[in-house]
């Protein structure tokens, strides 16, 4: 993997900016540095001290570790740049390895100077995510916080910002480890149990296996629910809006995006296939679908759209249905809206439905508490929210209201979220262990065939936090990341 090469690439985004920060990691970082870097040591000398003096390992030396001192790059005889330059000794540093990084001016000429400096004195360009590869392969982190890092930059929201953050911390690699550690041990001992086969002792108390086996499953169980969760949490909400033709749904979305995004017009019918585009609010990140128009109809094309709907509907998250407040001024069509509402909650029982009263401004104030009166009456445990997508009034309302359903009951966060796939795919491998442990002590099975159940729950919980790897599951995960980080 590389482990003893000296690194370098640049560690912000390509492209000319205020500043750019390019990294070294590595044995030979300091070497480097010394041979390209002069340090200023009294800003009131400079002239005559670069007149003098030109890099070298004594005047590098002078530099502490953990500090940031102001110098400039040479080229030979030639000042590249005014920069300032961090050392980092190993194992103090974000790899473990000795690291070097340079903030040079922005320029994309300057950056690639010093990098081809630095390729010239013995470096060599980092692959993607290498940096953080040498943390893990020096120990820094685990496979999981690793992966945390990625998920970090990559973060579009508070709450994807946090989770990315909470693992990178630890999360729950912590936890998984010392169940691993817990049910190695236990494996450790029914095997000793096999090199004492003909006295039949047990070292292994069956009962501490089974309360393990409890606790673990549980824990297991916790973390694959929440992934459900996590996953829409990194990708955003998905929010559909459903309703009937021409009741406002596309004048909704573009409402909520402040801009044209969907086609409105009076036509019912007009939009035939779903519209996605994402908001973040409040530090939640959303995902709103505006669907096909849902009626009975003989046109094929809209018949597509409106299966889609419903498809749409089965992904998303929670349902917002939209209601036209000027068709709601009697009782019957009343009692038909909350039919068809009902209808959707039993076709989709997991999924929260939130009722849109939309087109409020062509409604009296009086029309208004009666409808929301009778529709309480008939369905008091319905959440009805009310706004005229047209003027923007209400949709601020309608957004709080979905950010605090989000917070809480069924879309409330836990402690330990699951966001990744790898994660949650060992995480359902090592449940399925568990209970085959399970299974098998109730079933009296061999010592031998139970050590092999746990040393398998064990296995997919290591490849979790990379206390088992390959250099193949190494390349996959980092090939992922930025080449700077």
């Amino acid at each position: 993997m590389f482990k003893n090469d000296t690194i370098v690439a640049l560690a912000t985004p390509a492209g000319s900016g205020a500043i750019a920060v390019i990294r070294l990691s590595g044995s030979d970082s300091h070497t480097i540095a010394a041979a390209i870097f002069m340090p200023v040591i009294h800003q009131k000398d400079e002239v005559n001290l670069e007149a003098k003096s030109k890099p070298s390992p004594q005047n590098y030396a002078r530099l502490k570790a953990n500090t940031v001192t102001l110098g400039h790059v040479y080229d030979g005889d030639r000042i590249v740049d005014q920069v300032l330059l961090t050392r980092f000794n190993e194992p103090r540093s974000y790899t473990g390895e000795d690291v070097v990084e340079i903030s040079c001016h922005g320029s994309i000429y300057i950056q690639q100077e010093i990098i081809g400096l630095c390729l010239r004195k013995g470096a060599r360009m980092a692959q993607a995510g290498e940096f953080t590869l040498q943390a893990f392969l020096n120990a820094k982190m685990d496979l999981s916080q690793a992966e945390a890092v990625a998920d970090l930059i990559a973060s579009e929201s508070q709450t994807a910002h946090q989770i990315a953050l909470q693992q990178m911390r630890g999360g729950f690699s912590t936890e998984l480890q010392d169940l691993r550690k817990q049910l190695l041990n236990f494996a450790s001992m029914i095997e000793l149990e096999l090199d004492f086969g003909e006295e039949d002792v047990e070292f292994a108390n069956r009962d501490d296996l089974k309360r393990l086996l409890s606790e673990s499953q549980q824990t297991l169980r916790k973390l694959i629910d929440s992934f459900a969760l996590g996953n829409v949490l990194k990708s955003g909400i998905p929010i559909a809006i459903v309703g009937e033709p021409n009741v406002g749904k596309s004048t909704l979305l573009n409402s909520l995006l402040n801009e044209e995004k969907a086609i409105v017009s009076e036509i019912a019918g007009t939009t035939r296939d779903s519209i996605e585009d994402e908001i973040n609010i409040k530090g939640i990140r959303f995902r709103f679908i505006d669907t096909a128009g849902i009626r009975e109809t003989t046109d094929t094309i809209e018949s597509m759209g409106i299966q889609r709907s419903y498809s749409k509907a089965e992904q998303s998250r929670l349902i917002l249905y939209l209601l036209d407040a000027t068709q709601l001024k009697s009782i019957n069509p009343i009692a038909d809206c909350l039919m068809r509402i009902q209808i959707l909650k039993e076709k989709f029982p997991d999924k929260p439905v939130i009722v849109v009263l939309n087109k409020l401004d062509e409604i009296t104030g009086l029309e208004h508490a009666e409808i929301t009166k009778q529709i309480h009456k008939r369905s008091p445990e319905t959440i009805v929210i009310s706004l005229s997508a047209k003027l923007g009034t209400g949709v601020e309302e309608m957004k709080d209201a979905l950010v605090a359903s989000f917070q809480s009951g069924a879309l409330s966060a836990d402690d330990s979220i699951v966001s990744n796939a790898r994660h949650y795919d060992a995480l359902q491998k090592a449940y399925s262990s568990l209970l085959e442990v399970q299974q098998g002590i109730e079933n009296d099975i061999s010592s031998e065939f139970l050590a092999i159940d746990i040393k398998a729950t064990a296995e997919s919980l290591g490849l979790i936090t990379g206390e088992i790897t390959n250099d193949e599951l190494l390349g996959n995960i980092f090939s992922q990341f930025c080449i700077g980080k």
